[in-house]
């Protein structure tokens, strides 16, 4: 587990907690403490590490974006994770939001988006998907990882617009629900194919 650098006081990571989480809506005990504990600063490079508090995306090397904590702290709870769990996090560039979930549940497999639409390598089924960014599609290579009936929390692209969005795997497909809009970083690796137009 990532040791924490900055006490759970720090003045940055308590404003984000009062002025960012709770104002809101995101009031679960289990996310304040989790994100009281984890050093935000410590999944960004070290010259944007002043900004890892900030209401905002972060974009990363690579191509990749630590979405705004609210993003992370509304998908956490929406999650609801259960100790016995196996949880799937397709991360973003970050490994911030495995890291908040990984004592919340028995394991955390974190996947990049090329691990995530490549073929399994089986093990148990997960129980639990958080996709720690906004998807047009979700691979079906993923979804084959996942049980029947597992709890999916992801963004989703429509359009132009990004949601957050609560569901589950039904007949090996993604039944998404909107939950709420916001700025969640797109992952163009789960970006529908386009097709063919004069």
């Amino acid at each position: 587990m990532l040791e924490t650098t900055l006490s759970p006081t720090n003045p940055a990571r308590r404003a984000m907690i009062d002025s960012q989480l709770r104002t809101s809506g995101v009031n679960a005990p289990f996310v304040l403490s989790r994100m009281t504990a984890v050093a935000r600063e410590e999944f960004v490079p070290e010259a944007l590490r002043a900004t890892a508090y900030m209401d905002r995306a972060i974009r990363l090397e690579g191509g990749g974006a630590l979405p705004a904590p609210v993003v992370q702290g509304m998908m956490l709870q929406e999650a609801a994770p259960k100790g016995d769990e196996v949880a799937i996090v397709v991360t973003n560039g970050s490994g911030y939001l495995a890291e908040l979930l990984r004592p919340l549940v028995a394991e955390v497999i974190a996947l990049t988006p090329a691990e995530a639409a490549s073929a399994g390598t089986g093990g148990k089924p997960a129980d639990l998907l958080l996709v720690d960014g906004a998807a047009e599609q979700l691979p079906e290579s993923l979804l084959a990882r996942l049980a029947e009936d597992a709890r999916i929390v992801t963004g989703v692209v429509e359009g132009s617009v990004t949601r957050l969005a609560i569901g589950r795997k039904t007949d090996n497909k993604a039944a998404l629900f909107p939950v709420q809009d916001m700025g969640i970083p797109r992952i163009s690796a789960f970006d529908a194919p386009k097709g063919w137009s004069f």
